[in-house]
């Protein structure tokens, strides 16, 4: 009698954590949108109304790592409750791997934020939707997750996406930016892009290669460290070039005001903190392409929230990189939808 009860309860329990672990995508995915989209429109504001520290914006992008201290005390307290011990299970490897993730982290911090610096939201965000690209060619590297024709067919044209924007530079120009600032912001933020796409697999190996069950608090502790990392990594630059001494001088002079200017770092702070958190939070619940998919779907987000909020002109040239980037996009996704079909065919022969 136990043993059929035990049988019975098998199915429930697989589509309980079926859908905790859609669940799970859902709520990283929204955590994403959220940073991914607002995130860079604060950080424009913040750099056109007289901010000038690339390290802050880049400081900013994980310095509310704080916050994760509140599920994590959760995740002990239940653990208590469970009459189990709470404790640190991150193991040696993990720690290591994540020290070198948070400062790779932190270097991507700063070449985004430099590109934000000089660059439009329409344009740093069409260059950042390249991180697909640069996903699937470091997935393929790193764990080994198959080329398609799909995949090569999404990486060309976001290639040529970007080099559109590349060849018609000078119209996007913000008046009086000189045009040696703006090219180096232009492959500043490629680099990024580049970065990014790596550091996405690399977590995902780190992952694959931990020796033990990838639990959602296990992961929680494993961003908290990364984080945390990458914090102390653009907090050195900061404190050599006096820029925590420099920030009550830069409030009193920022056009929006004092109280508006420590408003946007604090919410900036914090919604970037959950684009970090979602981002991480897609590769445990899914794998790093789903990341890196999500990521290039918010693209036409951040261009329609730059035209409306930052009255950003919207020219053929993006449109042009826009059309390439979703159609790159829809054959990337359209490839991964293609997979199971192949492998059921496979396994049916």
């Amino acid at each position: 009698m136990d043993t059929e009860l035990g049988n019975k309860n098998e199915p429930e329990q697989h589509q309980n954590k079926k859908r905790m672990k859609l669940f799970l995508v859902f709520l990283n995915c929204m955590l994403m949108a959220i940073g991914q989209v607002a995130g860079p429109l604060l950080m424009r504001i913040y750099y056109l109304h007289g901010g000038k520290s690339n390290w802050l914006g880049a400081w900013l992008l994980t310095a509310g790592f704080p916050i994760l201290i509140i599920p994590i005390a959760i995740s002990f307290i239940r653990a208590r409750a469970r009459e189990q011990a709470g404790r640190l299970l991150v193991t040696k490897w993990l720690f290591g791997a994540s020290a070198i993730l948070g400062v790779l982290l932190g270097l991507d911090s700063y070449l985004y934020s430099f590109g934000m610096s000089y660059l439009p939201v329409s344009v740093s965000s069409l260059l950042g939707s390249s991180q697909l690209a640069f996903t699937a060619i470091f997935a393929y590297i790193v764990v080994k997750h198959k080329f398609t024709h799909y995949s090569i067919n999404a990486v060309v044209l976001m290639t040529f996406g970007s080099l559109i924007l590349g060849f018609h530079m000078n119209g996007d120009k913000p008046r009086g930016e000189a045009k040696g600032k703006y090219i180096l912001g232009f492959f500043m933020t490629i680099g990024g892009a580049a970065l990014h796409g790596f550091l996405m697999p690399a977590l995902e190996f780190t992952y694959l290669k931990a020796g033990k069950a990838i639990t959602f608090d296990l992961v929680l502790q494993v961003q908290f460290l990364i984080s945390m990392f990458a914090t102390l990594f653009c907090s050195i630059p900061m404190i050599i070039n006096k820029d925590f001494q420099d920030i009550s001088k830069e409030a009193a002079e920022f056009g929006l005001g004092e109280t508006k200017y420590y408003t946007i770092l604090l919410i900036a702070a914090i919604v970037l903190q959950f684009l970090v958190i979602g981002s991480l939070g897609v590769i445990f619940s899914s794998t790093s392409l789903l990341g890196g998919l999500v990521s290039s779907l918010l693209v036409p987000v951040q261009q329609a929230f730059a035209v409306i909020f930052l009255k950003e002109v919207f020219n053929a040239e993006k449109g042009m990189a826009l059309a390439m980037c979703l159609w790159g996009f829809a054959s990337y996704l359209y490839g991964e939808y293609q997979k199971p079909e192949a492998n059921k065919e496979e396994s049916t022969d």
